[in-house]
């Protein structure tokens, strides 16, 4: 599987995937999940919002137990973010039938459309969606880089885009889901790096007994947003005009990213701007407007709240100084995801070793889980990854670790659908 999934968007000169939602790469990659639920036999259906099923068993029996991620990437991503957990449901049901396991629940893989928000700007959308945390309206108004609409992209990969909208008759049918995926850090590599948060304390400590295990799980999601800095100055030459006549956006942009790390670093939480456009974008003119957009991360909301608002003071401070017009609009939020405490629970016993509990860890990355969570109870799966790098060509989790995180999760899917 992981050999015919691997060159599917992957961009030549970087080494990383360019899997956009709706885009040929990503239908390529929704061909692929088809023909590997037809391959085993399994009910292929496609939800109103262009999420993708795979079923064992009867979809309309209800207290299902549903895994799978996401196949889309983020712009030049690495080959485990998604895949891994969708490439690990299908070979857990594989190792299930190796076993001789009989569900007594139906069992589901699911791919997620659109989870990395890397074309339209906003994230799992398709989770969304289904659990009615985005509209059909709001999805409609979602326009890519090129000014195509989300209903338009959905329409040019084959998926009709007229019916999409809250699926609260088919989350009710879900009894949990568990979504495994590579670890976007080095906690199980290192288990005394595991934040000691209030979500985390005592499965931090459990972590550290555990030492070096190469599968865990997830606590909680931390609290997370977007927003868009929009700074407006003047246009102008950039050979003739003084620099005291300058109306020049991009220096408030640039000490507004400066006070973002300035401020995350201070509070213990995450701050980045990892995108901006600039106009008119010519060498040799001063900008009339520079975008950026921040994405910020924090144990809670409330420091989360603190630390946005911080950035928001300085960037204003330095527009006026510069006489340039500042607006911010909050683009997504998602607040602090805790899992399910006895489903969590009950994996961290499950997936143990010698009376110890696997490592139990929060996370900083927003998931498609996280969205579930509001309405079906859900639980989170981690991989081993060494390096710590994810969005990047560089993530990686070595094989050894990826087939333990498929009998792990082998393991949960037998101890919740088949006992």
């Amino acid at each position: 599987m992981w050999r015919e999934l691997a060159p599917i968007g992957r961009h030549a000169a970087g080494g990383g995937y360019r899997r956009y939602a709706w885009s040929p790469a990503d239908v390529d990659c929704r061909a692929w999940f088809q023909w590997q639920a037809e391959a085993r036999g399994l009910a292929y259906e496609v939800d109103r919002n262009g999420n993708q099923w795979a079923w064992l068993g009867d979809p309309g029996a209800g207290d299902a137990v549903v895994t799978g991620s996401h196949l889309d990437s983020v712009p030049d991503g690495g080959a485990f973010d998604g895949p891994l957990g969708v490439v690990s449901s299908f070979a857990a049901l594989d190792e299930l039938r190796a076993r001789g396991a009989a569900p007594t629940r139906p069992v589901a893989v699911v791919n997620f459309a659109d989870e990395e928000g890397a074309r339209f700007g906003l994230a799992c959308v398709g989770s969304r969606l289904a659990a009615g945390q985005l509209t059909a309206a709001q999805a409609h108004e979602l326009r890519d880089a090129d000014g195509v609409s989300l209903p338009q992209a959905m329409e040019r990969g084959g998926q009709d885009p007229e019916s999409i909208g809250p699926d609260p008759e088919r989350l009710a049918r879900i009894g949990a889901f568990v979504e495994l995926h590579i670890e976007q850090g080095r906690a199980l590599a290192d288990p005394g790096s595991i934040p000691r948060t209030a979500a985390g304390a005592g499965p931090a400590r459990a972590a550290d007994r555990a030492g070096g295990h190469p599968v865990g799980v997830a606590s909680a999601i931390w609290p997370h947003g977007r927003w868009r800095f929009d700074f407006r100055g003047e246009a102008n030459h950039a050979g003739t005009t003084r620099i005291a006549d300058r109306r020049d956006p991009m220096l408030a942009y640039a000490a507004t990213v400066l006070a973002a790390r300035d401020h995350a670093a201070r509070a213990g939480a995450l701050a980045t701007f990892g995108k901006v456009g600039v106009e008119p974008g010519g060498v040799n003119a001063i900008a009339s407007l520079v975008r950026g957009w921040l994405d910020s991360r924090a144990p809670d909301e409330a420091t989360l709240a603190a630390v946005v608002a911080g950035i928001e003071r300085a960037a204003g401070e330095r527009a006026e100084l510069d006489g340039v017009e500042l607006r911010v609009t909050r683009e997504s939020f998602t607040p602090v995801v805790e899992f399910t405490h006895g489903l969590r629970d009950r994996l961290a016993a499950l997936l143990g070793r010698d009376g110890v509990p696997a490592p139990v860890l929060p996370t900083g990355a927003g998931h498609d889980a996280g969205i579930l969570s509001a309405s079906v109870p859900t639980a989170m799966l981690f991989v081993r990854n060494p390096t710590g790098v994810s969005h990047s060509p560089a993530e990686f989790a070595a094989e050894d670790d990826c087939l333990a995180g498929v009998t792990a999760l082998a393991d949960v899917l037998e101890g919740l659908a088949c006992r």
